[in-house]
């Protein structure tokens, strides 16, 4: 008599989870407006993260929910910003160290998660920046405020930002500058109502590492004072500029004087002939760009 020997298969079934894909973060590179130079150098950087759909699950998840859904949770916990009911992290992106606020429609500078280090806010509703708004937020390195209507700036808002080296203000309303912290390598000031009242005569002259400076498309009817001998790029197109003086970029008591640093000054689209200030290029290594003629 046989014996009938069955043979059991288990059979285990594990779900599988597909682990989401890591976050490639584009390279970052500085925003600046109206200028010529090629892309890639330290000017022409564009701090840009664009928004990108991610599929999943038959549903669309676009890259701001992935970003959060990834991020660490402590950051949910920051303070509600100040125009909506939710906390800064969900409303804007919180990676590593940066916070993009970029084209959301908020009117004020939300609160900040401690140690944020970037802060990108571009093309929002910001009319005014307060001193309270980076009072205990002394980590900053760049801020890029750029398409925005801000108006006002309180007197050291940027006091305490003693590690900030870049600061984008281009296109917004400002009539006048606001104190610069002291290790800025770059300010963009570009598309605003800025007069030359508006900028005090010692504005940049303890700016020892300013090497990028944009000023153009504003209202100034003479170049700044005091121009640091860092400075590299100074873009002053398009303001009411009408006169320059021998001591404007050189010294006019010290003929062997040379302004080594300087690399391209733009000022076309001035109401000023440049050939009837030549003295006042004599230190420079190339004439500025603009009408000689």
């Amino acid at each position: 008599m046989k014996t009938l020997q069955s043979t059991i298969f288990l059979f285990v079934f594990v779900p599988l989870v597909n682990s989401a894909p890591p976050i490639q973060q584009e390279s970052l590179q500085f925003y600046e407006y109206d200028t010529d130079v090629p892309m890639g150098s330290p000017i022409q950087q564009d701090y840009e993260m664009q928004s990108k759909d991610i599929r999943k699950d038959g549903t669309n998840v676009s890259l701001d929910t992935s970003l959060r859904l990834q991020g660490d949770d402590s950051e949910l916990n920051v303070p509600p910003t100040k125009d909506t009911n939710l906390p800064t992290c969900l409303l804007c992106v919180c990676l590593s160290g940066s916070v993009y606020c970029e084209e959301i429609d908020i009117e004020a500078v939300p609160p900040l998660p401690k140690e944020t280090a970037y802060l990108y806010a571009r093309f929002n509703k910001i009319k005014r920046i307060a001193v309270s708004d980076f009072a205990d937020i002394t980590t900053l390195r760049r801020i890029d405020f750029s398409g925005n209507r801000i108006e006002e700036i309180e007197d050291g808002a940027f006091s305490k930002l003693l590690l900030l080296e870049e600061l984008s203000l281009a296109e917004n309303r400002l009539i006048k500058l606001p104190v610069l912290p002291p290790k800025l390598t770059t300010f963009n000031a570009n598309q605003n109502r800025i007069k030359s009242r508006g900028i005090k005569a010692n504005a940049f002259k303890k700016l020892t590492n300013l090497a990028y400076l944009y000023l153009g498309h504003n209202a100034l009817e003479s170049v700044p004072l005091n121009l640091p001998e860092s400075l590299r790029i100074l873009h002053l197109q398009y303001n009411n500029i009408t006169t320059i003086t021998d001591d404007t970029f050189c010294k006019s008591n010290n003929t062997r004087y040379i302004r080594t640093s300087m690399d391209e000054i733009r000022m076309e689209g001035n109401p000023i002939v440049l050939a009837k200030h030549v003295n006042a290029f004599s230190c420079l290594r190339t004439l500025p760009v603009g009408t000689y003629y």
